[in-house]
């Protein structure tokens, strides 16, 4: 994942890291004025979980690898949803070195989603889940925290505003890594890039969620002219999977706060349990989950919800069996949703995240025959395979980088 410059990145944080990063020294840029705070506050949201007394549970779903779906098939044993709030990981903060500004981006992956919107976002809406787009770099300079002026922040606030309106988002989530600022000669972070986003984001959508993944340069520019970051936005919480740490935002309470972290394929349920525990005695008002499979997890989640709201997860779900192509060869790069068995045309394709002229590997179930051709409708050079292929370089004729449909039996 850390090979490709134009794909989200894997959130594989430690404490160490974060301490480096946290310490990152910063050249100062010449400051423009800052508006006065005008008061535009956003309200708190309501600090309860989806019908049920207790912390609100956040989380994200890499979509190059698993369904942002599967968050709304997890509930408690009662009913309710046990998530809260789902985040797309993740868009990306490009540069364009021609205007020297930055641009966002979003993979095949993250379009396939949002373009996708009714499958993908309004299906977690409909049952009262929140749904957020997570914006972080892309190794190309651009970053939260080195916006040259106002009207630079302004500019990318305002990009922002218009897809959480077209793609019908609920707000918009922060993480400041990858931005590898000073690359195409950008600047250093400067104490006055991220009050001026979070600021002009907070004029355009003031009734959507705006939050904060607590890490980076960002996290040690949280106040600038008098404003703080904190008034601007609905939550922040800790960036270190597998630890309890309050994230130091000043304007946020304890209710809109999350100092516990956990990844759900890393963390041990023990871990996860106790968090959550520290969470209710502390009375802090989210719980932060990373990495949530396709798989079916609910005896893990349980260990979460009991200590949270003494009740036991439920999955709704059913898993997933089906074909998955991979972008790269040893099935590396970004992965498409699991596809069932039909004839697919290269427009249907793209509904599980497919492209065109991109696949290099492919994972097969036992028992199942997939046929690959060259051309739409299924026509042009065909390949039959029957189990899982490795490396479509190695099948004659070249299959690497050519197919556009498909039929799976």
């Amino acid at each position: 994942m850390r090979t490709n410059l134009n794909l989200p990145l894997t959130k594989t944080l430690t404490a160490l890291f974060g301490a480096v990063v946290l310490l990152t020294s910063a050249c100062k840029k010449e400051k423009a004025a800052l508006p006065t705070d005008t008061g535009n506050t956003p309200s708190k949201l309501s600090t309860n979980a989806i019908g049920v007394a207790g912390p609100k549970g956040v989380c994200y779903v890499e979509v190059n690898n698993n369904d942002i779906r599967n968050v709304g098939n997890y509930t408690l044993s009662t009913g309710e949803q046990l998530f809260d709030i789902a985040i797309i990981f993740a868009a990306n903060i490009n540069y364009d070195t021609g205007t020297q500004k930055a641009v966002l981006y979003f993979n095949p992956q993250v379009t396939n989603v949002l373009n996708n919107k009714a499958t993908y976002i309004q299906s977690l809406q409909a049952k009262g889940i929140k749904v957020l787009l997570s914006i972080l770099g892309n190794h190309q300079g651009a970053g939260i925290s080195n916006f040259p002026s106002q009207a630079a922040a302004n500019d990318f606030a305002q990009q922002l505003s218009n897809a959480v309106t077209t793609y019908g988002l609920d707000g918009i989530d922060f993480d400041d890594e990858y931005a590898d600022y000073g690359t195409n000669g950008t600047g250093q972070p400067n104490d006055s890039s991220f009050v001026y986003l979070v600021t002009a984001l907070r004029n355009l959508m003031p009734t959507k969620i705006i939050s904060f993944y607590f890490y980076g340069p960002a996290a040690s520019r949280l106040s600038y002219n008098g404003v703080t970051v904190g008034s601007k936005v609905n939550y922040s919480w800790n960036a270190i999977y597998g630890t309890y740490s309050v994230p130091n935002v000043p304007g946020l309470t304890a209710a809109n706060l999350g100092p516990a972290a956990i990844d759900i394929q890393s963390t041990s349920s023990s871990t996860a349990a106790s968090l959550a525990t520290q969470t209710v005695n502390n009375n802090y008002g989210i719980y932060l989950y990373y990495n949530l499979p396709n798989s079916d997890v609910h005896t893990y989640l349980s260990s979460v919800s009991n200590a949270l709201y003494g009740k036991s997860t439920v999955y709704t779900g059913t898993s997933t069996t089906g074909v998955t192509f991979y972008q790269d060869i040893n099935y590396g790069g970004t992965v498409t949703s699991t596809i069932p068995k039909g004839t697919y045309t290269l427009a249907q394709l793209q509904a599980y995240g497919f492209v065109d002229n991109w696949a290099s590997s492919v994972k097969i179930p036992t028992g199942w025959t997939v046929t690959m051709y060259a051309n739409d409708n299924s026509t042009g050079t065909s390949w039959t395979r029957t189990s899982n292929t490795s490396n479509f370089t190695t099948l004659s004729p070249n299959a690497n980088d050519v197919v556009t449909s498909v039929k799976i039996q």
